[in-house]
């Protein structure tokens, strides 16, 4: 009797567990993609017409949503931008503004800066988020150049090909983030 009880606990516990599995599941995946910074997303998102799943995943990619983040080469902030980019992105959307590169470390202007440089990769290559993505990671100077290439172009301008392990890999990592994005929060 007594291991007839212990059984039945145990398949009840089964039981239990089963019916919250999903539900834990979805928890685990919302904590391995989150939407930091919501506010700050969604209002660049909307300026900039991107879709906010897209910048997650960009800077899930780019600093894992560590604000102070600063790369080998002196990148910083959540979506990680160079000071020459910086500079460059102030002149066309901030040139009164008093901001500086040290800024970037400031979430809403790490994203704000962030977008719109995605936004212009994008419609530079013709809205495909791969070819825009290793312009993002590697530069619009060495994409440009392999899109000059016949095997690596499958258009005057989208990559077929990414021959960097490095700008390959990370493009792998985009297009992965941003389909996990969009499965688990929608399109």
């Amino acid at each position: 009797m007594k291991r007839l009880l212990k059984l039945l606990a145990l398949v009840f516990l089964l039981a239990l567990l089963w019916t919250r599995l999903p539900g834990m599941i979805r928890q685990v995946e919302e904590w391995r993609y989150p939407r930091c910074y919501a506010t700050e997303v969604e209002t660049w998102a909307a300026a900039y017409g991107l879709d906010p799943l897209l910048i997650y995943t960009f800077i899930h990619t780019e600093s894992s949503f560590d604000a102070e983040a600063e790369s080998s080469v002196g990148a910083r902030g959540l979506m990680q931008m160079t000071e020459e980019t910086f500079y460059w992105i102030k002149g066309k959307i901030a040139p009164e503004e008093a901001l500086n590169f040290s800024d970037l470390y400031d979430p809403a202007c790490s994203i704000r800066f962030g977008a719109y440089y995605l936004k212009l990769c994008l419609e530079r290559y013709d809205g495909d988020i791969a070819t825009a993505a290793a312009a993002y990671h590697s530069g619009w100077g060495t994409v440009d150049a392999l899109l000059e290439k016949e095997r690596y172009a499958s258009s005057e301008s989208t990559l077929a090909e990414f021959p960097y392990a490095q700008m390959n890999h990370y493009v792998e990592k985009i297009l992965d983030r941003y389909q996990s994005y969009t499965e688990l929060y929608g399109s």
